[in-house]
């Protein structure tokens, strides 16, 4: 699908991906969903993936609230750049390698939910026009939105495929 234009196509395309990763993920059996994947790969594990994607909407929900506050905000996060999110996704794993599968599944949903709420309270104007919001700088708050809902649930979804194709494999 093309990428989210409006507001209602974001929130479509938000819920509809997210629907299809939490149906991917209990289509594999649970003993399974524990398991390793068998390719390298930064994330090793389904909770991996989810506590990843968790915690990429926790920094959207506080980049919203310091920008939305006219607070200086640390985007990705404070000590990183853009060209250094892979050594911020290091500790992004490392920080959930203690949180179980199920704890992380009611996490998500949990951010989920918040992120779209907040979408839900804006117009498309102010999620589709880019600089709106000063803090958004030369992009919109919509494509803050798209990376890290319905694009992000879509490379999710490919990982977690790939693993369920090496299972058959096996």
């Amino acid at each position: 699908m093309a990428r989210p234009i409006s507001k209602d196509e974001l929130l479509f395309q938000s819920e509809k991906n997210f629907s299809t990763l939490l149906d991917l993920i209990e289509s594999i059996p649970k003993e399974k969903q524990e398991m390793n994947f068998l390719f390298e790969d930064r994330d090793k594990n389904i909770r991996d993936v989810l506590g990843h994607l968790h915690e990429w909407h926790l920094m959207m929900l506080e980049w919203y609230k310091t920008g939305m506050n006219g607070e200086k905000q640390y985007i990705p996060a404070k000590g990183f750049t853009w060209k250094t999110t892979p050594a911020l996704n290091m500790l992004i794993w490392e920080k959930y390698q203690n949180v179980d599968l199920e704890t992380l599944k009611k996490k998500i949903a949990e951010s989920h939910n918040q992120i779209n709420t907040i979408i839900n309270s804006h117009s498309n104007e102010e999620l589709f026009t880019k600089n709106y919001y000063p803090w958004t700088k030369t992009t919109s708050l919509g494509s803050y939105f798209i990376s890290s809902t319905s694009s992000h649930y879509d490379w999710a979804v490919k990982k977690i495929k790939k693993h369920v194709k090496t299972l058959k494999a096996v």
